[in-house]
């Protein structure tokens, strides 16, 4: 135990700093994933926070991110994704499809596009539902997708 006029010990600062954020502005970028909260003997305190509705343009180019492994062509221009819903709690449901029901990326591309959303500072929450009606065909695919695979 530190007596009262001793100067803290390295290990001490340390163990203070884990409790205590020093300068938000030196804080980790990516640190906003980590929901931060107190704890009181009467239970758990969340913080409140500031929702802001995300703009289509931003869902858009995160979703724009995801690649089909076996296409070049990211999966917003391959007319995989049918709606986006933005919510004003932060947020962000999308229903997509993928080019076919067999199609070897089935499992990792929702969660592709989840984790894309996600990353977004004002998505909260991102829901992926996959749908298979209506079918997914090439007349969905943007002009620049087209234009990618040389479909004109």
């Amino acid at each position: 135990m530190q007596k009262a006029d001793q100067a803290p010990t390295e290990e001490a600062k340390g163990f203070d700093r884990f409790f205590h954020d020093e300068d938000p502005s030196k804080a980790d970028p990516d640190s906003r994933s980590v929901q931060h909260t107190s704890w009181t003997p009467e239970g758990e305190i969340q913080p409140e926070r500031n929702f802001s509705v995300v703009s289509e343009e931003r869902v858009i180019e995160a979703i724009s991110s995801v690649y089909d492994p076996e296409i070049p062509v990211n999966i917003y221009e391959l007319g995989l994704i049918y709606t986006i819903d933005l919510y004003d709690n932060g947020k962000v449901k999308v229903t997509m499809t993928l080019t076919a029901p067999g199609c070897p990326s089935a499992q990792e591309l929702p969660v592709q596009v989840k984790e894309a959303l996600e990353h977004l500072e004002e998505v909260v929450e991102a829901e992926v539902e996959v749908v298979w009606d209506p079918p997914w065909d090439m007349s969905r695919m943007s002009e620049d997708a087209r234009l990618a695979l040389n479909m004109f």
